[in-house]
């Protein structure tokens, strides 16, 4: 039920009557604006509906680019066209990703080879087995995303990893916070929730936008009214509930809106007609008056959709990984611009990979382990972290004979690693990831 009233709840449905909220004046901000003291924040991008990471990291040895060819066949990337990595080239990116390879070559960024959702150490031989524990309902978009979000075994478990955070060291680090721990600029999603904290939803672009197109007569009495229902006593206890949380929603909304209004605009030129960049957009905004929010930590969410690519896959995923790469780099540059580079750490996560061999639509089907992005100038970049799998079907890492990766290294310990950057105690750990002792290693090193 807590879920659902957060999802009635969309910051886009409250722009316009947030402004009515009383509130007392920002004032002069502009210097506090980019005061980054202790200030950590993690913003995830959610590459919905599993992004075929064999085709965003390619072999691009002799060798490695020949068995690549062979089994991929008509989902074979031009070597010609790779982007290699690094000064040896042994691996390269997909041709859509430029500013990403730059960033990587620059040591700002990362990639994590082979993750996905694990309860503990898994080989073939034991999936083959059925002797390990495994999640539920492997390869199904909507129980792999939750389960992502959540870092549990099943998509049932009610709060996500962000969530759970923020349950966990809000009060530590944002104690005067204005604002909650975990802003949605991607809607309402498992992630953000957590057992006793809730985010706050923004719609991308209408911070300082939205307004009564109406008299200001008739814009008055509406706002008023809208102030009077949220604050009107029901005696019933969901409703009442519901009020709250509405209440809250008018406060966050003109507490950003007045926050972000009251600063110079960006310099940095995020892409136009680009749906990531305006998301990421909107949060280098948001992370532009953080001190002015009375936080030091923050958590985003971000997310494309698009990605369950069973046919026409190189034309589809090429023209998604082509909008995302120059958001990206446009997000890193608007970090270094607040002077804030080294605070924001950006990282992907999907549903799960896709099959190595192609199906017969010139797509691919739903697979496992994955390769992501970690970016920021916190990120110890240039490198490649975890084990890159086996490219061979029936092979020591496939689950079956399609190629669906068993990963090696799981999504909880990429979780764990950015937890713990982000301010997470050893002590803490468990009750946010009760996992995570299933590993021997909780903090892979990459940031």
């Amino acid at each position: 039920m807590a879920t659902n009233r957060r999802s009635f709840i969309k910051y886009a449905s409250l722009a316009a009557a947030g402004n009515a909220a009383g509130l007392r004046p920002f004032g002069m901000l502009n210097s506090l604006a980019q005061s980054a003291t202790d200030y950590k924040a993690l913003v995830c991008v959610f590459l919905y509906g599993g992004n075929d990471a064999n085709n965003l990291l390619i072999p691009n040895d002799t060798k490695g680019y020949a068995n690549y060819a062979t089994v991929r066949g008509p989902l074979a990337l031009a070597q010609s066209g790779l982007l290699p990595l690094g000064s040896n080239g042994l691996y390269a990116l997909n041709p859509n990703l430029p500013d990403i390879q730059t960033l990587f070559n620059s040591n700002n960024a990362a990639l994590v080879t082979n993750v996905g959702t694990l309860i503990q150490p898994t080989t073939r031989a034991e999936y083959l087995a059925a002797g390990a524990t495994v999640p539920t309902n492997l390869f199904s978009h909507t129980d792999q995303q939750l389960e992502w979000q959540n870092a549990a075994q099943s998509g049932a478990t009610p709060s996500g990893w962000a969530g759970r955070i923020a349950d966990t060291i809000s009060t530590q680090y944002n104690p005067n916070g204005k604002i909650p721990m975990i802003t949605s600029v991607a809607g309402d999603t498992l992630f953000c929730n957590g057992a006793n904290s809730t985010p706050v939803s923004v719609s991308p672009g209408n911070l300082g936008g939205a307004s009564c197109s109406e008299g200001t007569t008739e814009c008055a009495a509406q706002q008023m009214t809208a102030q009077q229902l949220v604050s009107f006593s029901s005696g019933l206890s969901l409703v009442q509930a519901d009020n709250s949380i509405t209440s809250n929603a008018y406060t966050y909304a003109k507490t950003l809106s007045d926050a972000v209004q009251s600063v110079n605009a960006l310099k940095t030129v995020f892409p136009a007609n680009n749906g990531l960049a305006a998301q990421l957009k909107q949060i280098a905004q948001i992370i532009q008056v953080q001190a002015s929010l009375g936080v030091s930590r923050q958590i985003f969410f971000a997310g494309v959709g698009n990605f369950d690519t069973h046919s026409d896959q190189i034309t589809l995923q090429g023209n998604l990984l082509a909008q995302i790469s120059p958001a990206l780099a446009a997000f890193y540059a608007a970090t270094q611009e607040l002077n804030v580079a080294n605070n924001v750490t950006t990282f992907t996560m999907s549903d799960f990979s896709r099959t190595f061999q192609p199906n017969s639509n010139t797509g691919s089907d739903h697979a496992w382990g994955a390769h992501h992005m970690v970016l920021g100038g916190a990120v110890k970049g240039g490198k490649m972290y975890g084990t890159f799998p086996t490219l061979a079907l029936a092979g020591p890492d496939d689950s079956g004979s399609n190629g669906r990766w068993v990963p090696t290294t799981a999504s909880v310990q990429y979780a764990a690693t950015l937890a713990s950057w982000f301010g997470v105690s050893n002590a803490q750990m468990s009750s946010i990831f009760p996992n995570i002792g299933s590993f021997s290693t909780a903090n892979l090193g990459f940031v």
